[in-house]
């Protein structure tokens, strides 16, 4: 069940590359950027790859760490699809698995988050993540 949005961040893209040609094209890119992650401020650092599927639309994977001034710290993965679009932006949307030992984000260990992320044609990025659990899960009821 897709409920309450968890995240979101500003930031910029940092560097990206082609990492293979054959038998499709696959970029590498990593972005940084500010964020508030279930009320805490930090920032998180990302690195994902993308693929061309035939109809060219992107499969795309990522893994990414939250890092807080406090010492809080959440890793994730991601899977997702996106598209390019005219002048040269990005959208993506997917879904994330989230861990960490911190307790102010603990919540962040039994949910998945559903993510928007864009990428504006001069690199800068602009995500959302909204909390998606079964039933029963992640919303303080008996599992």
């Amino acid at each position: 069940m897709l409920g309450p949005q968890i995240e979101e961040g500003q930031g910029k893209r940092t560097g990206r590359r082609i990492i293979a040609t054959e038998p499709e094209p696959k970029f590498e890119a990593t972005a940084e950027e500010t964020q508030k992650l279930l009320g805490v401020e930090g920032m998180t650092i990302i690195t994902y790859t993308a693929s061309i599927k035939p109809d060219g639309s992107l499969h795309g994977e990522g893994e990414g760490v939250f890092l807080s001034p406090q010492g809080d710290r959440v890793t994730w993965k991601g899977i997702g699809v996106g598209r390019l679009t005219e002048g040269g932006a990005i959208h993506y949307c997917g879904s994330l698995s989230f861990t960490t030992t911190s307790q102010k984000l603990a919540k962040l260990n039994g949910i998945s988050g559903v993510f928007q992320w864009e990428i504006d044609a001069q690199g800068n990025t602009h995500s959302k993540i909204w909390e998606y659990a079964p039933a029963g899960v992640g919303r303080g009821a008996a599992a």
